[in-house]
């Protein structure tokens, strides 16, 4: 399989391209201009194109599928070049807003929710990412792809920003050297200039590797995998906790190198009756302690055939009103996507169920 050219940061370009100047025309067709294929990049010698062509993919995935929900956000199905697919969301976070003489007076912004891996390693019990096994890790060039084809797909212009998180399919930390190598991609200048403060990684609590990850001292921000407050909870829901307790994950975080403006964020997944009472909540206050923290509670996304259920709403806002009560930040995650493939593995199930029919 050939190596795509999302794979290299402008300073490895221009190590395999000569003359060096050429490294930064290329980059900026592929990530202001959107090209789809190198013979459309003019100023480039068609020599250079040809070698370019012989050696290397642009886009290694594809889109497969998509799904639009009625509040804006869009989940994509890509495909690799070897026949693994996984999923990729748009989430409009705020509409573009005009004046009467059809002047934009506030650009809409979008977050984009990145996938990291094909399938995942963790196992988490209410996950169906889970379900569908581990295949392999992404390339830089497949995590980049993902951002880049819907930036183009949705008319996204190369110099408008957009947030991302590595939250979608599969454990970031358990790819931490491609995703750090396409954290820096994303950040070039000349490229889709996406500040390391615009990208989030969510992690299940590799503590080990989020130690790693702070010796970088990248500036990217931090999302905790939470879902419990205590280990044999955490052990049943995410086994991956009886290597990276509770304990030896809050350690790393508080070694965290964090910007004083921002906070790290801890992500609760609250399911009916299992972690949505006021006694979890006290421990979760207890926990989080010293830590410059905000909780984002997120309702569970039921699935067919999944042993666990959606939270009541009041539960939700009395879990809510208790941390911020206590000190702590909280918010409820408003869900998107409800009437399409919401939860992450859901889109890409509900294409194989049909294949094999």
């Amino acid at each position: 399989m050939k190596k795509s050219i999302l794979d290299f940061r402008l300073d490895e370009l221009t190590q395999i391209v000569e003359p060096k100047f050429r490294a930064k025309q290329i980059y900026q067709w592929i990530y202001q201009k959107y090209v789809e294929n190198f013979d459309e990049m003019k100023n480039i010698p068609k020599s250079l194109r040809e070698e370019l062509e012989q050696k290397y993919l642009l886009y290694p995935i594809k889109i497969i599928n998509i799904e639009v929900s009625k509040d804006g956000s869009k989940k994509y199905l890509f495909q690799t070049e070897d026949g693994y697919t996984m999923e990729t969301v748009l989430i409009p976070m705020k509409e573009q807003v005009e004046d009467d003489d059809g002047k934009i007076v506030k650009e809409s912004k979008y977050t984009i929710c990145v996938s990291s891996q094909v399938g995942c390693k963790i196992g988490c019990a209410f996950c169906l990412t889970a379900k569908g096994g581990f295949q392999r890790d992404l390339t830089p060039g497949e995590i980049v792809a993902q951002v880049l084809l819907l930036k183009k797909e949705n008319n996204i212009s190369a110099n408008r920003r957009v947030n991302i998180v590595y939250m979608g399919m599969g454990e970031p930390l358990d790819n931490l050297d491609n995703v750090v190598q396409a954290i820096k991609i994303f950040n070039e200048q000349d490229g889709l200039s996406i500040g390391m403060r615009r990208q989030t990684i969510s992690t299940s609590g590799l503590s080990t590797q989020i130690k790693r990850l702070g010796k970088m001292n990248l500036g990217v921000l931090l999302a905790i995998s939470l879902h419990a407050v205590d280990d044999q909870l955490r052990e049943t829901l995410m086994p991956i906790n009886k290597a990276y307790n509770i304990e030896s994950v809050i350690d790393a975080v508080k070694a965290f190198p964090i910007d004083q403006r921002k906070r790290v964020m801890f992500e609760y997944l609250v399911m009916k009756n299992l972690n949505d009472d006021i006694t979890s909540a006290k421990k979760l206050v207890k926990l989080l302690h010293g830590i410059k923290a905000k909780v984002n509670l997120i309702y569970f996304n039921p699935y067919p055939n999944s042993p666990f259920q959606r939270p009541l709403d009041e539960d939700m806002e009395r879990f809510k009103q208790y941390l911020n009560e206590h000190g702590v930040i909280c918010t409820i995650r408003q869900s998107k996507g409800l009437d399409i493939s919401a939860a992450c593995g859901q889109l890409k199930e509900k294409k194989l169920n049909e294949f094999s029919r």
